[in-house]
């Protein structure tokens, strides 16, 4: 009986800990996208490349409809020894805004200041797309960085970070696609 019910409450407890694995937020145009019965048409268009980073605007179209969404896209191909895979963030029009001005404040206030303790500077869209930097005191500098998929090491790009300025004219450009 104590080894079923023990047997039990370890089950429990895995299922429990494994159910934790929050999965990343869907954006609206994904969302739109993957609607069923309708005939969707998806559209690509190459904004520029910053390092490995491919910046795109994909425009979805309900056929049936008309109805359109657009996101901004980010796209790395990551290559180990054993595989490659590409990592995929997408961000919604109403996300830009918010992109654009923390770019701009990277580039104007963090990364000219200076810290007395490691410190991390991050936005964060509702996929998971992380564009940020931190700052070690042993090297005295800011380190820039975006990282494609939440949680992912390997779908990290570190960026010189007067590469923002490119990042940013990137993305002021697909808002005008979008």
């Amino acid at each position: 009986m104590k080894k079923t019910i023990l047997t039990f409450i370890l089950f429990s407890f895995s299922l429990f800990i494994f159910s934790q694995n929050k999965q990343k937020e869907a954006t609206q145009a994904e969302q739109f996208s993957s609607q069923a019965g309708v005939l969707m048409e998806r559209q690509f268009y190459e904004i520029g490349k910053i390092k490995a980073l491919q910046v795109k605007v994909l425009k979805f179209k309900d056929l049936n409809s008309s109805a359109t969404k657009s996101s901004l896209r980010f796209e790395y191909d990551h290559k180990s020894s054993y595989s490659s895979d590409t990592k995929i963030a997408a961000l919604d029009f109403d996300e830009l805004d918010g992109l654009i001005k923390s770019i701009k404040n990277l580039q104007t206030n963090v990364f000219t200041s200076t810290k007395e303790v490691y410190t991390e500077v991050t936005f964060t869209s509702r996929s998971g797309f992380e564009a940020g930097a931190y700052y070690t005191t042993d090297k005295n500098k800011w380190t820039a960085y975006v990282q494609v998929e939440k949680n992912d090491r390997n779908s990290m790009i570190f960026l010189l970070p007067e590469d923002f300025a490119t990042l940013l004219s990137l993305v002021e450009q697909a808002k005008t696609k979008m």
